[in-house]
Parts: C-alpha cells; sequence; structure tokens
C-alpha cells in the first residue's frame, strides 16, 4: 500500500505533515509513505526516518489564499497536484492533503473525474459523539451550495460507507434543519426531506445541530456551507470547553489535586473531542481515494489521517461506492 501525503499543505506545513508521516511509518512498517513536497526543505527532517518513507520532489507550493481552478491548472507541479495525479496513475493509492480544500477539490475531480451517478462529491468528516461512535457529516464544505438530489446522493454514500465499513446495520440519517417537525426549513430542506422521505434509506427526519453530538442519527446530510459551519462550530466549542476545564482545574491548590486523581478521565474527555483523533474526511464521489485533512493538522491529526487512510485503501470505498451506486443495488436506496 502507497500512501500520498501533501508535505508542504497545511498551517503547520511540512513541520506537522513530516513528523506525523514518521509516526505512522514506525507504526504501520508495511505501508509506503510518499512525501510530496520540496525535497530540500524535506530531507533534513527525514535523517532518523524509517525506510518505507519517501521524497517525490514537487517545486510549487499551492497557497491556502489562492484560487482553487487558477492554482490547479498553473501550478501542476505542485505537491496538492502531484500527489493527485499519483492516485489517478495508480502510483499512490490514496492522498492525503491539510491544504487549499478548494483547490483539493479541483484537483480531485478534474484529474480523477467523478464516479459515474454522483453530480457533486462529499467532504465526510466523522465528528465526535458522547458515546464515542461519531457522525458522518456530509457535505462538510466540499460545495457550498447544494440541490435536494445532492443531498439524497450524499445520503446514499454516507449509508454505504457506514453499512459497509463501519458496520452499521441500516444506518440512520438525518438532514440538518432549524427543527425537527417536517415543515420546517428554506426550500433546499423541505424538498430535500420529501426525497429523503420517499428513497427507502432509513430516513429518521430532520435533526437540529444541538442534538447531533447525542448520536441521534448515524449519517447528517446538508449543503457544504451549512456543514462547514456545523462542523467548525463543534471544534471551536470543543476546545474552549477544554481550554475553560484546564483552567478551572489550575486555578488553586485543590483543584490541581482534584485534577490529579481526575486526570485519566479528563484525558478520555479530551481524546475523545479532539479532532486530531479523528484524522481526515474522504471526499466522496470522486474515483480517486482523496482525504481531506484539517489545515491546522498536528502531526498527531496527520498521524491519525494516515491510519484512516489505511482504513479506507483496506475497504476500498470509493470502489465499493461505484459499484453500489452505478449496480442494481441502487435500487436498494431510491
Amino acid at each position: 500500500m502507497i500512501i500520498a501525503i501533501d508535505a508542504m499543505g497545511g498551517d503547520l506545513a511540512p513541520t506537522s505533515n513530516v513528523k506525523g508521516a514518521i509516526e505512522a511509518a514506525r507504526e504501520m512498517p508495511d505501508v509506503r509513505i510518499v512525501l510530496v513536497g520540496d525535497e530540500a526543505r524535506l530531507a533534513p527532517m527525514l535523517a532518523q526516518a524509517p525506510k518505507n518513507i519517501e521524497i517525490r520532489h514537487a517545486a510549487e507550493t499551492i497557497e491556502a489564499d489562492e484560487e482553487p481552478v487558477k492554482a490547479v491548472r498553473r501550478k501542476r507541479d505542485s505537491s496538492l497536484v502531484l500527489g493527485v495525479t499519483m492516485v489517478k496513475n495508480k502510483e499512490a493509492d490514496v492522498i492525503i492533503s491539510a491544504g487549499n480544500t478548494g483547490a483539493f477539490m479541483t484537483a480531485a475531480l478534474l484529474i480523477t473525474g467523478r464516479i459515474k451517478g454522483i453530480d457533486r462529491p462529499a467532504l465526510s468528516p466523522i465528528v465526535p459523539t458522547t458515546d464515542a461512535a461519531g457522525v458522518m457529516i456530509l457535505d462538510a464544505g466540499a460545495n457550498m451550495d447544494a440541490q435536494p438530489k445532492h443531498l439524497l446522493q450524499y445520503a446514499i454514500m454516507g449509508s454505504i460507507y457506514a453499512e459497509k465499513v463501519m458496520g452499521v446495520a441500516r444506518p440512520r440519517v438525518g438532514l440538518l434543519n432549524v427543527g425537527t417537525e417536517e415543515k420546517k426549513g428554506n426550500d433546499l430542506t423541505k424538498e430535500a426531506h420529501s426525497l429523503l422521505k420517499e428513497s427507502s434509506l432509513n430516513f429518521i427526519g430532520n435533526v437540529e445541530a444541538r442534538d447531533i453530538m447525542e448520536h441521534v442519527c448515524d449519517i447528517v446530510v446538508c449543503d457544504g456551507f451549512s456543514g462547514n459551519i456545523l462542523l467548525k462550530t463543534m471544534e471551536g466549542m470543543a476546545k474552549t470547553m477544554m481550554s475553560v476545564m484546564k483552567e478551572e482545574f489550575t486555578r488553586t491548590i485543590t483543584s490541581q489535586l482534584a485534577a490529579m486523581m481526575l486526570r485519566p478521565g479528563l484525558r478520555r474527555v479530551k481524546n475523545q473531542m479532539d479532532y486530531a483523533e479523528y484524522g481526515g474526511a474522504l471526499l466522496m464521489g470522486v474515483q480517486g481515494t482523496c482525504i481531506k485533512a484539517h489545515g491546522s493538522s498536528n502531526a498527531r491529526a496527520i498521524h491519525a489521517a494516515i491510519r484512516q487512510a489505511k482504513k479506507f485503501v483496506e475497504h476500498d470505498v470509493n470502489s465499493l461506492i461505484a459499484r453500489e451506486i452505478q449496480g442494481e443495488s441502487r435500487d436498494e436506496y431510491v
């Protein structure tokens, strides 16, 4: 198995990407990891690296603020574009990038192409829940706008993944909305509700953002604009909660003693709520296996993304979705 990493993408690149890749390479000696990026900057960081990690030189980098389509077309020798091209050419089984989200999606669409039957791809991160099972959000930012049929396609892809890979029997699909009543929402959610209700998916109806972490459903579908706001709000709330708890538990000697006694439990809570533990989001709906890591991913998050990528490749997720979407089994969902 070959996992390519856009070593130059992300707020903490390339240091965090290299450190995370080295940790993963040591943990998974049967996996070959290819760092795509500026060799002059990467090579000195690999002095003590395992033998199953190597460099593929890329002379350019797509920055976070660049216009996606122009950047992908003009910077063909960038780490992001070369990484996606490696997947297209079967030189890598998967590409991971913490870089420009729009450019990553554009490169995946232009280079690998869409799965037949899917109009738009969706970013599908798994967010924490109180029971640690996790909920998948589709779409979390691949497309800002969506049509009702796109939300139905997201629900189908998410259901296939949850059932075949996560082992969830009859995964529950919820539609993100401002209320649980069927008639709530805007034109998009009202029409999407009708399509989902008429499908044979296990659609439980509208769900509110405040209930998602209670694991009221296994899959939440929404347009990318709403999904991205939801995801970042949850991340920000988790970060704030941990910061407040840390401040409170270090305020006095008594609270410090209490923190020492509660340390194992607090560590479990932190790990459960930390986005870094959940790796990256699979870009569902494209023919190549492409994983988008968080823009501010640290080494631990990159390590988790690589571990997650290995799981995606082992289950051949995108091929599975393609077969299900294009085959006779599509009738099971629509």
